[in-house]
């Protein structure tokens, strides 16, 4: 049984052929790759544990910093398709007055903007932080670390404050979901 056809005005974002398109596929291929290597990495590490005795010390500190970009790799490609966590339920009730629904989206794309600025200024300070200091086992620096916080922060910003001037409407699409 197929679901019902998603109306066009409530279909998630896709991204537009062209650089939007080529950069959330760059987006899953890295993500991909970070998760297969943590994979890898994890499960060579335990049949070495059990089954010999000794471990890959590097497979820890790998698979932590792996999951810190995927983790941040992954909200950014997020924020473009519409995927992130929406209060459609609570934003909703405003479809029926178009001026309280701008004035909510202002508001959020704002908040959202601001908060993007906060994370972004925290985490370049952990990375000038970790510039000069290096990882326990690998010896990558550790400004590898927050950097992704920092990426993300500035992508869906940008995306933010896009979508802001322009003045695109929220997507409430996510109706569906349980929220």
């Amino acid at each position: 049984m197929s679901a019902a056809p998603v109306p066009p005005s409530h279909a998630p974002h896709a991204p537009s052929a062209g650089l939007g398109a080529r950069l959330h596929t760059a987006a899953l291929w890295a993500m991909g790759a970070c998760l297969a290597v943590m994979c890898l990495s994890v499960f060579v590490n335990v049949v070495l544990r059990y089954g010999f005795g000794s471990g890959i010390p590097a497979s820890e500190e790998l698979s932590r910093l792996l999951f810190v970009w995927l983790v941040f790799i992954g909200a950014a490609a997020a924020y473009p398709q519409g995927e992130h966590m929406a209060f459609t339920s609570l934003v909703g009730l405003l479809q029926g007055r178009p001026l309280a629904l701008r004035v909510m989206t202002l508001l959020i794309r704002g908040l959202t903007v601001l908060a993007c600025a906060l994370l972004a200024w925290g985490a370049w300070q952990q990375v000038v932080v970790g510039l000069d200091s290096r990882s326990v086992v690998l010896g990558y620096p550790v400004a590898l670390l927050p950097l992704p916080a920092l990426l993300c922060s500035l992508a869906i910003g940008l995306c933010a404050a896009w979508e802001l001037l322009r003045g695109v409407p929220l997507h409430l699409g996510h109706a569906a979901d349980v929220e």
